[in-house]
């Protein structure tokens, strides 16, 4: 088998268990904050630090959105077993970039990697993703170009893999659905406000050798277990969050 072929193997392997890279680098994180101190020995200072992570974690939730908010049912990408499109997305927030759902993975996890301020602790991060995701990106293309094949092609010679082309912006072909977004991401949500909320205990545990909940970070678990619970029961039992077609 050729190095390509044997990377896209690979990558159908790792598709079925790319929710499970996270969890190995949280558990990382978690261990690293046993190596943190606050930045120039400032809190108010780390506090911003923190507001930054957060902000990097809610951009990638953001670009999560542009694509569940537009993107059609029976497109690739929302899938969890095995590859399946019935379309090719190729305007939205795929006119810019072809892996959109990854980049935004990537950035929900890298403000966490920041947070601590241990400078290997990104790049191991950014190292780790690469070396995962690059695999299932190379077996998702294979899929697609044998099934769509110039019309892939096509898109992949003016949309870049992972750098966003701003400039090459089409408009999506759906209105933006927000109750979608909602119905589809409250675990992201709830995993980004409550992972910080555990490291920032952590931070104070080894810091100050004490448990301290700050209330600004209380309220942010509290928001995050609260929607998940609501979102979650919605979308069990009822129709609200449901779209048609999405």
């Amino acid at each position: 088998m050729d190095l390509r072929s044997s990377m896209e193997s690979t990558g159908s392997f790792l598709f079925r268990w790319r929710s499970y890279l996270p969890i190995a680098m949280f558990g990382l994180l978690f261990w690293s904050t046993s190596q943190m101190t606050w930045p120039w020995g400032s809190h108010r200072l780390h506090g911003y630090v923190e507001d930054f992570c957060l902000g990097v974690s809610f951009l990638g939730l953001f670009v999560r959105a542009m694509v569940i908010g537009f993107t059609p049912e029976g497109t690739s990408g929302r899938n969890t077993t095995y590859q399946q499109a019935e379309t090719l997305n190729t305007n939205g927030i795929y006119s810019i970039v072809r892996h959109p759902l990854y980049l935004g993975n990537f950035l929900i996890g890298l403000g966490p990697m920041i947070l601590p301020l241990l400078w290997w602790l990104p790049i191991l991060y950014l190292l780790a993703f690469a070396l995962y995701y690059e695999r299932i990106m190379l077996a998702e293309e294979a899929f697609l170009r044998k099934k769509f094949g110039k019309q892939f092609l096509d898109w992949s010679e003016r949309t870049p893999a992972f750098i966003p082309a701003f400039g090459k912006w089409k408009r999506a072909d759906l209105p933006f659905s927000f109750r979608n977004v909602l119905k589809r991401e409250y675990t992201a949500i709830a995993q980004i406000l409550i992972g910080f909320f555990l490291v920032e205990i952590l931070e104070h545990y080894v810091i100050d050798d004490r448990l301290v909940i700050e209330p600004f970070w209380g309220i942010v678990a509290t928001i995050g277990i609260v929607q998940y619970l609501l979102l979650r029961t919605l979308k069990k039992y009822t129709q609200i969050l449901s779209v048609a077609g999405r």
